[in-house]
């Protein structure tokens, strides 16, 4: 049976709702739940998945889907918190933990030029960026052996992120260049509580 992470879901909706994004990292325990399938707080009738649309998904196509939603049809009662080891579903007073892949970390970018805001765990429907479907370039390489891990041409979400698949145990750097201006950063996937919102690249 999976574990409920009523504590710390709790600590992120309380963010997401105060500043569209979770600031920084809740202080409980982390750790992913067992279950391999996703299941919610409220033991009987459909689960929060089941009544977004999402039913049937893992982890990975949640964000992908969620992430990938036009602003303006996304869902005023579901908040979708990415942590390191669990995509957190909060609908109302009800939880939903999903475990995420085991070899993959997701990083939610938002590269910008004069406005963005704190944030630690990225929140699929309600964090904002200010690089709304702009084309950027992305790469990252690990600081270790100097290898380039991503290198791409993408289009930032509606939302005016980015959103970049990592192998785990990853201490790199990312930069990010739009229309001859460019960013860089450091990064980390090696720790349970390191971020998965990234909205300190200002162009420059």
């Amino acid at each position: 049976m999976s574990t409920i992470r009523m504590t710390v879901a709790a600590l992120a909706a309380v963010a997401v709702a105060a500043a569209g994004c979770t600031a920084q990292a809740p202080q409980a325990d982390q750790s992913a739940g067992s279950a391999g399938s996703a299941r919610s707080a409220d033991a009987a009738g459909s689960t929060i998945a089941d009544e977004h649309g999402l039913a049937g998904l893992d982890a990975r196509q949640m964000i992908e889907r969620l992430d990938a939603t036009p602003v303006a049809q996304r869902s005023t009662d579901l908040i979708a918190s990415v942590q390191p080891d669990e995509l957190v579903l909060t609908s109302g007073d009800r939880t939903q933990s999903v475990p995420m892949p085991n070899e993959e970390f997701y990083l939610a970018v938002a590269p910008y030029d004069s406005r963005t805001h704190e944030c630690y765990f990225h929140s699929l429907t309600t964090c904002l960026g200010e690089l709304r479907n702009e084309q950027v370039q992305v790469t990252v390489t690990d600081r270790a052996t100097g290898a380039t891990v991503v290198d791409d041409d993408v289009t930032t979400f509606d939302n005016g992120f980015v959103g970049i698949w990592l192998p785990r145990g990853l201490d790199g750097e990312i930069t990010v260049e739009h229309d001859g201006r460019r960013a860089t950063a450091p990064i980390s996937t090696s720790n349970p509580d390191d971020l998965t919102c990234l909205t300190s690249l200002r162009l420059a």
